[in-house]
């Protein structure tokens, strides 16, 4: 067996290349060399069309040019009339995420899906491209250049977020010779920078600048950048083959492949070997001179990958790589490594010799690494009996091995049972190992998806214990637009019946699919099987279903949801609508108000208008007339009390309009009247004192200032109760200190208060000599004692003793002595 598998390698210095058939190509009659052919990267699909820059015979029904896309088996995936518009078809090209770009000569690109269907988005390089036209492109996984027939370079460095770029001008008379892209995550500066072979030298081109390297090796006609960006190859007009570094500081090799004639294509294979195709020949050049000649009868594509090339002929889908190390340790002829001993061994225990117990017994040290080896090459091969041996090799080895790590084993079984499914499926996707390991599962899986084989996607998924939820909503949605004549009743028992097998499936993302397909009852529908608010509310909004969406939202209890339906309703439907769902639900409408009450009151008040709670508006009039009695200036005269008596005013209306809020019309009425009687005092005295005290305030401010006309005028107009006027003015009077004054009151006529809060309004100042003036005044005995004994406390007092004899009779009398 060793010996077998070695035969088929060829050798480069001290590496190995191996070239390996993987798919007999299903196609029928299509011959590469008269087609433009684009084939993505890891296995992707591949896409061809007639090149209408070469003479070929055309059948009658053949006439019109179809782009066709076929899987890496060939299988047929669409076919496509081409009828774009926007001259020739200058290049054909896929993206990282499978999508087909097709550049036009106008500068206008389009961009297909796997099925052949046209995306929305079309990309367009500018009117001065489009003037000028495109004559070249290259395309790499995220990006684009192309060269006009004026010699300029426009690009697209990043094709999620498509914004044409004209690069710097390279001032070109002629046509370069050829041009290369070094993709902007390999240089320096992180932009894109385009090297131009113009006559013996190169120019480096960028967004900002062009730059002569200054090198003479050329004319340079063929050039290949290597897949880590270091590197460059290039083939002159002699037939030299030189690499050197991209910054053309080293030249690391040079080959004389005696070629008058540049190849027709030119590209690196992996880091090591350089490939060039001439017709009916592929000669692989290794870096120390090597050479290995390959012969092809037909005409073949080459198609670069991350550990290989992949060739595709007429006929056959071949895969060309470097024989990884761990395979080279085992089937390299004559190796005695612990993982070719360990190969070995298992043979011997197949054919029940005890030479299997002696190998084991001579690398017991070297046990771990053979296994680890024999596994590592299992997963590097494509033969099913091959990766089988080489696993069964692994477990007999780790059977003798008590610490070797068991998920080593089990993810690479897990691996190539994935990697055997999609090579061998309709779809054929050739992945190697590494590339598998570089792409990830999920992208996998998404490439499964948009190949519509949903089965195959939801087996692995499984079997890797990944979420199936992608894979069931996009099954889902592909179904619904596949399904458009299907009644949506009938049509959603199908869909439920295999979503429900993923519990906590968002619904949500399928209604939406279904409502963007024009499907909006079978969205309704879907999203009564939707657990979630979050999701649930927004697409309800976006349908236009607005009702149902605030009753979700409330249902939920989340106020943040609930807040979210409000302002989207708000925004889409008129006032009057948005006011009746506001008031129909109690606690959108609660919430509405708190929120406009802060922030929205004219917004507030047209609500409680609307919804005949006149109350509501009047209690924001009075808000804001209150606010307004904050701001600093309202103190400053008249002219801004006008807008705050407007809005008294129109509260009092607003109050009035109720028979359950007379109280509140009349409060407001009152307050109105109080402002401006207020406002007129302060323009009589000028004093800024008076706006927004209460009528008690006011009448003591008035009495204070000596006005009591004005105090007896505001006393009849708020019909003040006698009592309350008394206390007011005996206080005011005697904070005044208008002792006169407050004698010449208290004889006026009976006190209506009695004498004792005279008594308590002058201790109160400390005119304790005052005081006594109206204790004798008293009715009360009780009250003349207790009075006069605070006095004694006080050594004031004292000195009115003697001069008062009926003093030490009241004590008596009192009974406090």
């Amino acid at each position: 067996m060793s010996v077998s598998v070695a035969a088929e390698w060829s050798v480069l210095h001290n590496r190995f290349y191996r070239k390996q058939e993987i798919y007999t190509m299903c196609w029928q009659r299509v011959d590469l060399s008269r087609h433009k052919v684009a084939c993505a990267y890891f296995g992707g699909p591949i896409a061809i069309i007639r090149d209408d820059s070469k003479i070929v015979q055309l059948r009658a029904e053949s006439a019109r040019p179809k782009l066709l896309i076929f899987s890496s088996s060939g299988v047929l995936l669409s076919s496509i009339v081409w009828d774009r518009p926007g001259g020739r078809l200058i290049a054909l090209g896929w993206t990282s995420k499978e999508i087909l770009l097709c550049v036009m000569q106008d500068g206008n690109i389009f961009q297909y899906n796997t099925q052949g269907k046209l995306l929305e988005q079309q990309i367009s390089l500018g009117k001065e491209c489009w003037e000028q036209g495109v004559v070249d492109c290259v395309i790499w996984g995220t990006g684009l250049v192309c060269l006009t027939e004026a010699n300029q370079l426009f690009c697209v460095p990043d094709l999620t977020s498509p914004q044409p770029l004209k690069l710097a001008d390279p001032n070109l008379e002629e046509p370069p010779h050829c041009f290369a892209v070094i993709e902007p995550q390999f240089t320096l500066s992180g932009h894109l920078e385009v090297l131009l072979a113009v006559g013996d030298s190169v120019l480096m081109v960028d967004a900002d600048s062009v730059q002569d390297q200054a090198v003479s090796i050329g004319p340079v006609q063929k050039m290949a950048v290597s897949p880590n960006g270091n590197f460059l190859a290039c083939f002159t007009h002699d037939g030299r083959l030189l690499v050197v570094s991209t910054d053309f500081s080293k030249n690391l090799s040079e080959f004389n492949t005696e070629s008058a004639l540049p190849p027709d294509q030119l590209l690196w294979c992996g880091l090591d070997s350089v490939l060039l195709y001439w017709e009916e020949t592929l000669l692989m050049v290794g870096p120390y001179g090597d050479f290995v000649k390959y012969p092809y009868e037909e005409p073949i594509v080459l198609i670069p990958e991350c550990d290989g090339v992949r060739i595709l002929s007429n006929s056959y889908m071949e895969f060309l790589q470097r024989v990884p190390d761990s395979t080279v340790s085992i089937f390299s002829i004559g190796s005695t490594s612990p993982a070719a001993m360990l190969y070995d061994a298992l043979d011997h225990f197949d054919k029940r010799s005890a030479k299997a117990d002696e190998n084991i017994r001579l690398m017991s040290t070297s046990l771990p690494e053979a296994v680890e080896s024999c596994i590592d090459a299992a997963g590097h091969e494509f033969d099913l009996s091959l990766q089988c041996t080489l696993l069964r090799a692994a477990a007999y080895g780790r059977a003798f091995c008590s610490h070797f790590p068991r998920d080593c084993f089990r993810e690479m079984c897990k691996a190539l049972r994935v990697l055997n499914e999609v090579r061998k499926s309709d779809i054929g996707i050739p992945l190697s190992i590494q590339q598998y390991k570089v792409l990830t599962v999920e992208e996998l899986i998404a490439r499964i998806m948009k190949a519509f084989r949903h089965l195959l996607a939801l087996q692995i998924s499984g079997y890797l214990g990944l979420s199936k939820e992608p894979v069931l909503i996009h099954w889902a949605c592909s179904k619904i637009t596949a399904a458009s004549a299907v009644p949506d009743e009938i049509l959603l028992d199908m869909l439920i019946e295999k979503l429900k097998l993923c519990p906590g499936i968002s619904y949500a993302a399928v209604a939406a699919h279904a409502y963007q397909d024009g499907r909006g009852k079978l969205a309704a529908l879907l999203l009564d099987f939707e657990p979630r608010s979050a999701e649930q509310v927004p697409l309800l909004t976006s349908m236009g279903e607005d009702e149902r969406a605030l009753v979700k939202a409330i249902e939920s209890g989340d106020t943040d949801l609930v807040y979210f339906t409000i302002f989207h309703i708000w925004h889409q439907k008129s006032a009057l609508e948005f006011f009746q769902m506001m008031q129909a639900k109690p606690l959108a409408r609660d919430l509405f108000t708190a929120y406009a009450r802060q922030n929205e009151p004219e917004l507030l008040k047209s609500f409680y208008l609307s919804v005949g709670q006149p109350q509501g508006a009047a209690e924001i009039f009075l808000k804001e007339s209150w606010e307004q009695a904050q701001n600093a200036g309202a103190r400053q005269g008249s002219p801004l009390q006008g807008p705050r008596l407007k809005l008294i005013d129109q509260a009092q209306e607003l109050y009035a309009q109720t028979k359950d809020h007379n109280f509140e019309a009349k409060s407001a009425e009152e307050h109105a009247k109080l402002l401006r009687a207020q406002q007129e005092l302060e323009a009589s005295t000028g004093q800024p004192i008076f706006i927004d005290s209460s009528v008690s305030d006011t009448i003591r401010t008035c009495i204070v200032l000596g006005n009591s006309r004005a105090a007896q005028k505001i006393r009849t107009d708020f019909k003040v109760p006698d009592k309350r006027f008394y206390w007011l003015k005996v206080f005011a009077l005697a904070n005044a200190k208008n002792w006169d004054a407050l004698e010449k009151f208290s004889k006026e006529r009976k006190s209506p208060i009695g004498y004792k809060p005279f008594v308590e309004a002058c201790i109160d100042e400390g005119e304790n000599q005052e005081a006594l003036k109206y204790i004798v005044k008293l009715s009360d005995p009780h009250d003349r004692a207790e009075l006069l004994l605070f006095l004694i406390l006080y050594e004031t007092a004292y000195h009115y003793r003697e001069v008062h004899s009926e003093y030490p009779h009241m004590l008596r009398s009192s009974g406090v002595f």
